[in-house]
């Protein structure tokens, strides 16, 4: 089990319009569900090609599950975006500029009793050097074509975390209107 979630740490707890209404022990928000602000992260190399980890086998909720390259909480008083390029850093050893690209609120049963109910600010950035993984974070990583990733999303959903399934059409539409 992912140590984090049995020691205590705790998420934001908010309302629809992301303003802090709390804070509960991550389990138990995600037991309950409560609704509180987490982040995602899309990284892309030079060519386009967007970076995915698998979820280590030790994560308590989606593990071996493939998703984007990083997601997480903010701490109760952190800014998200410097919690994002904590966990970047903690989850990949990577460091790079991350750009605010959108936010959304969904809500998904990821197994074990648990469901994400979760604000998701989505972050943005370009990776250049190979990333050095915390493996009781992460399992493994590959770089994949976006069409690619499209085609085996819609093949094999199962091999994906709930939430990147759910944002990956919205990561592709921000991801045209950056090209037009």
């Amino acid at each position: 089990m992912d140590s984090r979630a049995v020691n205590g740490e705790e998420v934001i707890l908010v309302n629809e319009r992301d303003e802090e209404i709390g804070r509960m022990e991550k389990h138990a928000a995600h037991r309950e569900p409560m609704l509180h602000r987490a982040f995602s992260i899309f990284l892309f190399d030079a060519s386009g090609r967007m970076l995915l980890q698998q979820r280590a086998a030790g994560k308590y909720h989606s593990p071996l599950l493939w998703t984007n390259a990083c997601c997480s909480h903010p701490r109760p008083g952190e800014r998200t975006e410097d919690a994002a390029a904590r966990r970047l850093m903690e989850e990949l050893g990577i460091h790079t500029h991350l750009e605010h690209r959108f936010a959304f609120t969904y809500q998904a049963e990821v197994g074990n009793g648990l469901t994400e109910y979760e604000l998701d600010h989505v972050y943005f950035g370009t990776v250049t050097a190979p990333p050095t993984p915390n493996p009781s974070e992460v399992e493994d990583w590959r770089y994949v074509e976006l069409e690619a990733l499209r085609e085996e999303m819609t093949a094999h959903p199962d091999r994906f975390t709930a939430w990147l399934r759910i944002c990956w059409p919205m990561v592709e539409e921000h991801l045209s209107q950056k090209r037009a």
